[in-house]
């Protein structure tokens, strides 16, 4: 009898050795099947779930029809515990597999946000509050708050967005994003100081920061921003007012409604460049990178006005009365159906 148990115990040993080996064939195949999806789905994994929680909200879904083979699977594979949370695209054809590595690698959705050159800091917070998947500030943001959760000196935070793409994943809150966009603005404006051209009228960085907000407004073409600059900055160093609209309609604030009437011109504000001598005290919009550079490396020249020509480009003159001719000109100009504000493309749009 004992030496027939010693002659069954091999036996039982490989059985044992082959249902096991079969398993985990069995567990490995599972990990190479798509997963119970007709249409892509979003899953969200809940900063705090345990593995457990996940795999019965994946079988809730349908996503996960064998609940128990996706848990096998994990722990023959060892990570179940380094799940990371967030958003997770899932898409058909992906294998239960994949399933896991992503949420091993944390491969979460990464969604974008478009901050364009020329907008104020209010449209931001009205473009942060409408992008899906960002986390509002407990009892919203405006300018002042913003300033206020920026550090910055002062309660008006314009000019500190830097105009980018930012990436982000759900749950990330606005206040973080302009934080990226305030850091990107610092470095890359202390960049364009520390490269700036000898013998500008600008005492520091911030206002360089005024001054490419102004340029970054007051043209659509790229590459009349140097000349642009050049007459800005010609004649800050003779003394003369910037005379700029943009710097107008900023300090007309809700009251600006399409147009600038001659009382606006002569109404002080702030920012009103007609009453004013020198820069307005803050920026009047978000410049990009080329405004920054154009402040700091303006277009040499003579010129000390310009007029838009009516096709997005500007006339520019060294006289007063060049100007004049050139405003009369143009002012007629103006009356016509063709006339444009920002120049048109190669199809004449």
């Amino acid at each position: 009898m004992l030496r027939r148990l010693l002659l069954l115990v091999p036996i039982m040993l490989v059985v044992a050795v082959l249902a096991l080996l079969v398993g985990k064939q069995k567990v490995l195949d599972f990990g190479e099947r798509p997963l119970a999806l007709e249409q892509e789905q979003t899953y969200q994994v809940r900063p705090g779930s345990s593995f457990g929680t996940m795999v019965r909200e994946l079988e809730a879904l349908g996503v996960v029809d064998q609940p128990q083979l996706f848990r096998l699977y994990a722990r023959l594979d060892g990570n179940a515990n380094r799940i990371h949370a967030g958003e997770y695209r899932l898409q058909p054809g992906m294998t239960h597999g994949e399933l896991f590595q992503n949420l091993v690698a944390g491969a979460v959705i990464q969604r974008q946000l478009t901050f364009v050159e020329g907008l104020r800091v209010v449209d931001f917070l009205v473009e942060l509050a409408a992008a899906e998947g960002v986390e509002q500030t407990e009892g919203g943001l405006t300018p002042s708050r913003v300033a206020e959760l920026l550090a910055l000196d002062g309660d008006n935070p314009e000019g500190w967005i830097y105009p980018d793409t930012y990436a982000y994943t759900r749950g990330t809150q606005d206040i973080e994003i302009l934080r990226r966009a305030y850091r990107r603005m610092q470095e890359e404006l202390a960049e364009a100081w520390d490269g700036r051209e000898k013998g500008l009228p600008l005492k520091s960085p911030y206002e360089a920061l005024i001054l490419a907000s102004i340029v970054e407004k007051e043209t659509a073409v790229a590459e009349e921003r140097p000349a642009i600059a050049g007459v800005f900055v010609r004649r800050l160093q003779k003394g003369m007012r910037l005379q700029t609209d943009p710097t107008v309609i900023y300090g007309m604030g809700e009251a600006y409604n399409g147009n600038i009437t001659r009382s606006d011109l002569r109404r002080r504000t702030p920012y009103n460049t007609y009453r004013i001598d020198g820069l307005p005290p803050t920026p009047i919009a978000s410049p990009g990178r080329a405004a920054l550079d154009a402040v700091l490396h303006p277009a040499p020249g003579d010129a000390l006005y310009f007029v838009a020509k009516g096709n997005g480009y500007h006339q520019f003159s060294a006289s007063l009365a060049e100007h004049n001719r050139a405003v009369r000109r143009y002012q007629q100009q103006a009356r016509r159906s063709d006339y444009r504000s920002v120049p048109t493309d190669k199809n004449g749009n």
